[in-house]
């Protein structure tokens, strides 16, 4: 069992175990992958993860969860216009490359698969998406009380159709194995969000 950084083996394990589920699902992920990635022990695996089961969990909560915040949650509620930010995290969608692309979203393809399958996958993936759609929702009040969006926008609606879009040009692109199909969805999308906004304030 690996003792001398315990915080270092964790890292290790959750990050080679998001990669092995972004490219073959959870279902398709073995404990040999992760341990051959790792080159670490099945001792090392199960003093950190009791099963495979708890390892997947902690893959939402511990990588895809703070991923998330990062790239969108966090830079919507520091931003002193969010409406414009959004707009830029939505042009910059593309930065996971055109692999990442085709492999779709990391959330999404687990939300497809597992939630179906596992009430706890359903609901800390729910749980995620929750708080990003409570991101948009925030960033579309603000944007309201900047009056750069409309006044009558049904904001909770709105934010709902932003998540499922943006989870759907991934879907899209990763059946189609077509970057460009991503792309050109995404530029709907920010057609959406202009379509939101008062006359030509929406800048991006």
């Amino acid at each position: 069992m690996e003792t001398t950084n315990p915080d270092l083996t964790r890292n290790k394990l959750l990050n080679a175990a998001f990669c092995e589920m972004h490219r073959q699902g959870y279902q398709g992920t073995s404990i040999a992958d992760i341990l051959q990635q790792t080159a670490l022990t099945k001792g090392a695996l199960y003093h950190h993860f009791p099963t495979k089961h708890a390892l997947g969990l902690a893959v939402i909560d511990e990588v895809i969860a703070p991923f998330l915040s990062q790239k969108v949650i966090r830079p919507l509620y520091d931003s002193p216009t969010p409406i414009t930010t959004l707009l830029d995290i939505l042009s910059r969608a593309g930065e996971l490359g055109d692999e990442g692309i085709m492999l779709g979203c990391p959330l999404n393809n687990l939300m497809q698969e597992m939630s179906p399958l596992d009430e706890q996958f359903r609901h800390q993936l729910n749980n995620v998406l929750e708080i990003w759609q409570l991101a948009l929702h925030d960033a579309l009040i603000t944007g309201q009380q900047q009056k750069i969006i409309k006044p009558d926008i049904d904001i909770a609606a709105a934010a709902l159709f932003i998540v499922s879009a943006w989870e759907g040009c991934y879907s899209i692109a990763k059946n189609k194995q077509s970057p460009a199909a991503f792309k050109s969805c995404m530029t709907q999308l920010k057609s959406y969000i202009h379509s939101l906004c008062l006359r030509d304030l929406c800048t991006t």
